[in-house]
């Protein structure tokens, strides 16, 4: 698929012409005075060395589509940003490391979120269910965050994720990966409701 990003990326960019030698030096010192015609030449002439900088980061947390387009908005911002106080090339391949490996990180941050959170409601799953045979009875909330040792609004915010994510693939496991998913609770079959949260 990579691959296939590629060739229609570069067949796209098959009309425009890289910045030659004689003209990047010129197109540069326009760019610094606030040409915008310079400018927007120098973006489109650069925008093959800005893929083969995106191509550094292929194969980690995001798809290279994604990459490439926040390597594009940063060769977009470096241009404007240009006063030829700094070396084009220099400036410009710290920026698209700078926002590539943001979008990186961010991506990254929020994985870990999401696996935080989906650890967190198939653990108050188990616990529900545990308590519901202990008690021959669901557990109120109250039950739930003693048990769990939690407020009660923590509770809550799980809950909602949990059916939160049941309506979005509208189906009734949420989060589960339990080994015997024959045993795998629906949070919606065993009492939780919108109405109660």
């Amino acid at each position: 698929m990579a691959e296939n990003f590629y060739e229609m990326y570069l067949e796209e960019m098959g009309g425009i012409a890289p910045l030659t030698g004689q003209e990047k030096p010129e197109l540069l010192k326009e760019t610094a005075k606030g040409n915008a015609g310079a400018r927007n030449r120098l973006v489109e002439g650069s925008l093959r060395h800005v893929l083969n900088l995106a191509a550094e980061y292929e194969g980690r947390e995001l798809p290279m589509s994604d990459i490439v387009q926040e390597a594009n908005t940063a060769l977009m911002l470096a241009a404007i940003e240009y006063d030829g106080s700094e070396e084009w090339d220099s400036l410009l391949a710290r920026r698209v490391r700078e926002a590539v490996e943001l979008a990186l990180e961010e991506q990254k941050a929020e994985a870990e979120i999401e696996e935080t959170m989906a650890a967190r409601v198939n653990v108050l799953q188990t616990v529900s269910q545990m308590l519901a045979r202990e008690l021959g009875r669901e557990a109120t909330l109250q039950e739930l965050a003693a048990k769990m040792k939690m407020t009660e609004d923590e509770i809550k915010d799980i809950m909602k994720l949990a059916l939160d994510a049941l309506t979005v693939n509208g189906e009734g496991q949420a989060f589960v990966d339990t080994e015997d998913d024959t045993d795998s609770s629906n949070p919606i079959k065993d009492g939780w409701s919108m109405e109660e949260l």
